[in-house]
């Protein structure tokens, strides 16, 4: 799947129904954050979980033997970063963003919290970071 550099933010969220129509809504921290505004008008794309995860599989098959158009993660394995902790993902784990909206995961880490990480693994869609500072 090809993502253009375009893109403001990515986040998971339901679709909802609403009286007479359903309603996609965008978490509070992509406003605060200022990557969207309201009363501005966006293009959304939805790309259904299971679309997302046959694509993953199809690359990590052919991965080896086609060279990637995708663009490369924007983090490197060994590289220091200050985050901010925006999410919990399901497993607990601390979720941070970065350039174009790619997720660094940060075991042990809580909303809110801002920490100096070490990057200790690399994936195209994510990366995990250690914490070695607290509160920045």
């Amino acid at each position: 799947m090809e993502i253009s550099d375009k893109l403001l933010c990515l986040f998971n969220t339901d679709v909802r129904a609403e009286d007479d129509r359903y309603v996609v809504e965008v978490p509070k921290r992509e406003v605060e954050s200022g990557t969207v505004e309201p009363g501005e008008t966006y293009r959304v794309a939805l790309i259904s979980r299971e679309a997302v995860e046959s694509d993953e599989e199809a690359d990590t098959s052919t991965a080896s033997t086609t060279p990637s158009s995708e663009p490369q993660p924007p983090v490197e394995v060994g590289e220091l970063r200050y985050v901010e902790i925006e999410d919990i993902g399901k497993q607990g784990d601390g979720i941070a963003r970065v350039e174009r909206g790619y997720v660094i995961i940060v075991p042990g880490a809580e909303v809110g919290d801002r920490v100096k990480i070490e990057v200790t693994e690399v994936k195209s869609n994510f990366a995990v970071g250690e914490v070695i500072e607290d509160d920045f």
